[in-house]
């Protein structure tokens, strides 16, 4: 495939790589971004596209790699997306970080965290930190689709008893 060939493909799949990349942010700019950085990405590695093979799919695996590794980025960052009215969650500064709400609102969660039995609080705790499912489980000893059932457990059992942080999903 020339240069200009894979030029144009790649131009001819925006609007699809638009909207896929709605799907993983649902939010239009980051989208825009997404779908800006997957096209850049593309074309510094396209000597790597094999030829005869489905460029689309090798596009969309570019453009989903990119989401993965930047929400990584951000939960090691300790990024925290509030979506309530009173943007109550977010600690951004320092100064923030020193108010007595956040040492209440932080001793609540940490409370309910512990609350969970070593069983789920070790494996989801581990994740937080930022451990890969890997790891985790090497160090505890388990199979790998324990820790990721005790992390999803863990998770749904803080939705259940912190319900004043949920937010919609949608």
């Amino acid at each position: 495939m020339s240069t200009i060939e894979f030029n144009e493909a790649l131009i001819g799949m925006e609007n699809n790589l638009h909207s896929f990349a709605m799907s993983f942010t649902r939010n239009n700019e980051d989208a825009k971004d997404l779908t800006q950085e997957t096209m850049l990405k593309a074309i510094t590695y396209r000597t790597y596209y094999a030829p005869q093979t489905n460029f689309k799919a090798w596009v969309f695996t570019i453009m989903r790699n990119i989401f993965i590794n930047q929400y990584r980025r951000k939960v090691k960052s300790g990024t925290i997306f509030d979506h309530s009215q009173e943007l109550y969650l977010l600690n951004g500064t320092s100064e923030s970080t020193n108010q007595p709400i956040h040492y209440m609102l932080e001793k609540e969660v940490s409370s309910q965290i512990n609350s969970l039995g070593d069983e789920y609080k070790t494996p989801f705790e581990m994740h937080f930190q930022g451990f890969k499912y890997k790891e985790i489980a090497d160090s505890l000893g388990i199979p790998i689709g324990t820790v990721k059932s005790r992390i999803f457990i863990a998770r749904k059992k803080l939705m259940d008893l912190l319900p004043d942080y949920n937010y919609a999903m949608n």
